[in-house]
Parts: structure tokens; sequence; C-alpha cells
């Protein structure tokens, strides 16, 4: 089991990278300021699909976002000093 403080860790760097530093903050505020039901939404999220659906639509966020990381990790190309 992994510390609240690495939890918040793992969380800000989810959300940082996939919304970027300024909406990364912008949700939390969001989600601080505004009152939410954490229950209600995930019981509406996915109503009226399927659980083959649900699974779909995560298989193909995890490759298109998979994709997308590995591509921007490579490092851009350099001329060699000679």
């Amino acid at each position: 089991m992994i510390s609240d403080t690495q939890i918040r860790i793992k969380g800000m760097q989810a959300l940082a990278g996939t919304l970027g530093d300024i909406q990364a903050e912008r949700f939390i505020t969001l989600m601080i300021r505004e009152p939410f039901d954490y229950t209600e939404w995930r019981r509406d999220l996915w109503q009226g699909k399927s659980v083959e659906e649900i699974s779909n639509e995560a298989m193909r966020y995890r490759r298109t976002h998979r994709l997308r990381k590995i591509g921007s990790t490579r490092k851009p190309a350099t001329k060699r000093n000679k």
C-alpha cells in the first residue's frame, strides 16, 4: 500500500500529464469549490453502457495515450560535432 503523500503526488502527476499544469490546478479548485457527489457521479458515469463498451473505450484510451507518451519521450536528434 502506498502512502497518502505518494497518492497525492501520483494524482497530481496524472492530472498535470493529462490536463497540463494550469488546467490541473483549475480542476482541483473546481473540486474544492463546488459541491460534488462522487458516488452519484460514478453511478451516472457509464449509465447505459455495457462492460464490453466500457472496456473497449478504456483500451482505446490506453493505446492512444501510450502512443503519445512514447512519442513525447524521444529526444530530438542533435548534430555531432566533428
